[in-house]
């Protein structure tokens, strides 16, 4: 049988800047159990992780030097996911965990399985169909700025 330790609550998903690094222009969104933002910390050991992930160039035929950074700073544990486009509809996940009594030592999960919770979910979610209107399905023809202009702002 299924037990829920504790009752679906919305949580805060703000996006907080474009940061650029070494070519590459991304989104970068925390997610809260609780206040508003998540620790400056772990939203520099995401940048951390980033420099460290990313491919390089970030600009190539298939690579087009974009994507979005989630810092999730959860209930258990704070959460990072890094994504970027490829290959014209392609994402790229990337995803590390911390536990709150070690919120430096960020372990790499990807290889696990593990994807994204519910509230990272739904960053996801608004970043493909962000990608869908302004590039992919876009009238004028594939507009990054237009891409990154798009930015989510709710309690999910």
């Amino acid at each position: 049988m299924l037990k829920i330790e504790e009752s679906y609550k919305k949580r805060a998903i703000r996006f907080l800047e474009l940061w650029n690094h070494s070519g590459w222009t991304l989104k970068i969104y925390g997610i809260t159990y609780q206040g508003e933002f998540p620790r400056s910390n772990i939203i520099e050991r995401a940048k951390i992780l980033a420099c460290e992930c990313l491919p390089n160039p970030a600009i190539t035929e298939n690579r087009y030097g974009v994507g979005f950074i989630g810092v999730h700073d959860g209930r258990g544990a704070s959460f990072i996911f890094i994504d970027w486009w490829s290959d014209e509809n392609e994402l790229n996940h990337q995803v590390y965990v911390a536990s709150h009594d070690n919120p430096e030592a960020f372990t790499y999960v990807t290889p696990t399985g593990l994807i994204a919770c519910v509230w990272d979910l739904r960053v996801l979610c608004f970043e493909r169909e962000a990608w869908i209107q302004t590039v992919l399905a876009n009238s004028n023809g594939p507009n990054v700025q237009e891409y990154l202009n798009l930015q989510l702002n709710e309690d999910a």
